[in-house]
């Protein structure tokens, strides 16, 4: 079996670290390279806030190139769309057809990227597909993944989580209802080690604030 170059969408997080680590170990993908969105303003990671650098960092300790896609914000999903096509457009050139992406459950989620894919002929795949989140959210600590909570919804978990540990600690403080992989948003993540990485990332806590109805704490490289 000759494997397909695929590219890993890329948020920074767990998530999509463990769906890495799945396809990486799948005989049919190739994954060359990562691809993050980010907030062209404030250089950050969209959604999860998450620092430039600290992805490029995470990009070279994979030993993978990273594919940065700068967003305007606020956004519209038209202008969205357009520049995912447009990267969508020169991986396909580069004989990439095949994305790998970190979603779990949400079948929305699911079949907007593969019908935004489509046009382009890319294929999606999600190596985490309908797995159950507790395990999951185990199976990361039991690998070795190191992350932080970088972003939270106060209105569904308490604020002062934000900056934590992804740890069995955190997974315990959860409410009731909470996903453990804050797969409807509940919260994100940024992984400083796991399995792939060269070496840890070393990430220092900043300030933690609330802007737009969520809470951020900020890491930084050391």
């Amino acid at each position: 079996m000759i494997a397909k170059p695929a590219v890993m969408s890329w948020s920074s997080g767990k998530d999509c670290t463990l769906a890495l680590h799945r396809a990486r170990h799948d005989p049919a993908l190739e994954i060359v390279a990562l691809l993050a969105t980010f907030n062209e303003t404030a250089g950050r990671v969209a959604i999860h806030g998450t620092r430039r650098d600290i992805a490029r960092a995470q990009a070279e300790a994979l030993g993978l190139d990273l594919i940065e896609v700068d967003l305007p914000s606020p956004c519209p999903n038209a202008e969205y769309e357009a520049r995912i096509g447009a990267a969508a457009l020169r991986l396909r050139d580069q004989g990439v057809r095949d994305w790998v992406f970190g979603d779990l459950f949400l079948d929305d989620i699911r079949s907007y990227r593969e019908a935004s894919l489509a046009p382009y002929g890319l294929s999606a795949h999600f190596p985490l597909w309908g797995a159950d989140s507790a395990q999951l959210a185990q199976e990361m600590l039991e690998i070795g993944i190191d992350a932080r909570v970088v972003t939270l919804d106060p209105r569904l978990l308490p604020a002062d989580l934000c900056g934590s540990a992804f740890d069995r600690a955190f997974l315990d403080s959860l409410p009731p209802g909470i996903d453990p992989c804050g797969e409807r948003g509940e919260f994100h993540t940024v992984v400083a080690d796991g399995p792939g990485f060269a070496r840890p990332l070393n990430l220092a806590r900043g300030e933690t604030v609330e802007r737009d109805g969520f809470v951020y704490t900020d890491f930084t490289l050391t």
